[in-house]
């Protein structure tokens, strides 16, 4: 392998602007503060969306210049990550090091522009990757723990949008949290299941990945079976508890799951690099169709559904809330 002088262009591809396409997790956030706080002036959303945005990726980029950083002695096992800016010589490690703290504090510093619940989770999200990469932790070689640290992205992206639009902390849905959290893990686990599956054999795989010395494919499918289970029985806890009218959307989202799944048994396959997912358009006219329907429904009322699925049974305990939405659908 040639070695590089380092450059400017190095140290602006270990930033992977182009991953920048993760922080459309936020959107799901805002629009779901949006049912519960309509009103917001929309230059002022606006505004602070695409100031949001920018801090998201910035912390992001912060934290894939020290996962490049340290993680360069393990891609020269790998047999596409190996050509990398810092394996190949391209990257100052010391300047790196500033650059990761400098992405950072202004990431932060413009989150806390917008508020300080949200520049608190900026900063959570920037802990959370020195929790994945650091040792002694190093989350990220400690099976089932890589994939539920890293999946953790996830609902604090889902945070940043909510804390974008500003309606109370106390009206948070945890339900929808954890299956975001869980939808983050079954397409981690994922990723995870088709770097295994390239990789030529069990020791190169160790020294490339240390979780991979545990893995195996069936234990990297039952825990995708795992978190797809669980994200969506959070799923419709929410659904069933906040938003009946998303029920309608569940075909599609299982489209969506069972697609991304089918892609990880292609050789070389987009889902080891999520930013190339793109090229894959039979996923992304489902995630399309499959995310314009659920935004519809968050915002449009559909009665019949509260009384389709009026609980027939008797029950235990009814709470309060579940009482106020029948009777609310009854009047619609």
């Amino acid at each position: 392998m040639r070695a590089n002088a380092p450059s400017l262009a190095g140290h602006a591809a270990i930033m992977r602007i182009d991953h920048w396409i993760k922080n459309l997790f936020v959107l799901p956030g805002l629009l779901v503060a949006l049912t519960v706080e309509p009103k917001k002036a929309a230059f002022e959303l606006v505004s602070a969306m695409l100031l949001g945005i920018l801090a998201i990726g910035l912390v992001a980029s912060s934290n894939y210049v020290i996962n490049e950083v340290l993680d360069a002695r393990y891609d020269r096992e790998n047999p596409t990550k190996r050509q990398r800016p810092v394996p190949t010589g391209q990257v100052n490690v010391q300047l790196a090091y500033l650059q990761w703290v400098a992405l950072m504090i202004v990431g932060v510093g413009l989150g806390a522009l917008i508020s300080l619940p949200f520049a608190i989770t900026m900063l959570a999200l920037w802990l959370m990757g020195c929790v994945y990469n650091f040792e002694p932790v190093r989350s990220k070689d400690i099976p089932y723990v890589d994939v539920l640290t890293e999946a953790l992205n996830n609902p604090l992206r889902m945070l940043a949008g909510w804390f974008i639009v500003e309606p109370p902390v106390s009206l948070i849905p945890v339900s929808l949290l954890v299956s975001y959290w869980m939808i983050g893990a079954y397409f981690m686990a994922i990723k995870r299941f088709a770097e295994f599956r390239d990789l030529e054999n069990a020791a190169q795989a160790a020294r490339y990945r240390r979780s991979f010395a545990f893995y195996s494919e069936p234990r990297l499918l039952n825990s995708i079976l795992f978190y797809a289970s669980a994200a969506m029985l959070f799923l419709g806890a929410f659904i069933m508890r906040y938003r009946l009218e998303l029920v309608l959307s569940f075909p599609l989202v299982a489209l969506v799951m069972s697609i991304y799944l089918g892609l990880a048994f292609k050789p070389q396959s987009a889902v080891q690099a999520p930013e190339k997912l793109y090229r894959e358009p039979l996923l992304v006219i489902a995630v399309v169709v499959c995310a314009a329907v659920m935004a519809i429904l968050l915002f449009i009322d559909i009665p019949i559904l509260y009384r389709i699925f009026k609980p027939t049974l008797p029950l235990p305990r009814e709470t309060s809330s579940v009482q106020s939405v029948l009777s609310t659908a009854g009047r619609r």
